[in-house]
């Protein structure tokens, strides 16, 4: 577990940030509430909101982690929180991911887009074969995430 953190509990704020906030970011946000909830508070955004995707929910739901309660926020909706990190999980919003003032850290750890990968699927298991794929390499990235900080 990362030393510090920015609230009055000592947890760790950390943001994940995406352009529509509704895959990679959520599924990191899920994983990081199911496994690192006792020294992080995670949040995730987009700088494009486009709604929460149903087949990540579905394969997040498989793994054991409902996040069917989350939904798809603009980093702005986030202005007031003192971020600790803002890791940016797919290459888009690395390129455009705002400016955070304060003590915020940015990190990229970039994902493969599932639904770009899925749209040619002809039927329900190729369509989420690539959301299974995204879903556990964020999961591996996540468990890993408590010696990536700590090393920053």
């Amino acid at each position: 577990m990362p030393d510090g953190g920015s609230t009055q509990t000592g947890k760790l704020k950390v943001l994940f940030l995406c352009t529509g906030n509704s895959c990679r970011s959520q599924m990191a946000e899920g994983w990081a509430r199911a496994l690192h909830s006792d020294w992080m508070e995670a949040y995730s955004a987009g700088i494009q909101p486009a709604g929460l995707n149903p087949d990540a929910v579905r394969v997040m739901a498989e793994a054991g982690v409902d996040i069917s309660s989350h939904r798809s926020k603009h980093v702005h909706e986030l202005a007031d929180i003192d971020f600790d990190y803002v890791i940016t999980v797919c290459d888009h919003a690395q390129e455009n991911c705002p400016i955070f003032p304060g003590r915020a850290r940015r990190m990229h750890f970039g994902f493969d887009d599932p639904p770009r990968l899925a749209a040619a699927a002809t039927d329900s298991a190729q369509r989420l074969a690539p959301y299974r794929r995204v879903r556990d390499e964020i999961r591996r990235f996540i468990e890993t995430l408590p010696q990536l900080l700590e090393n920053r």
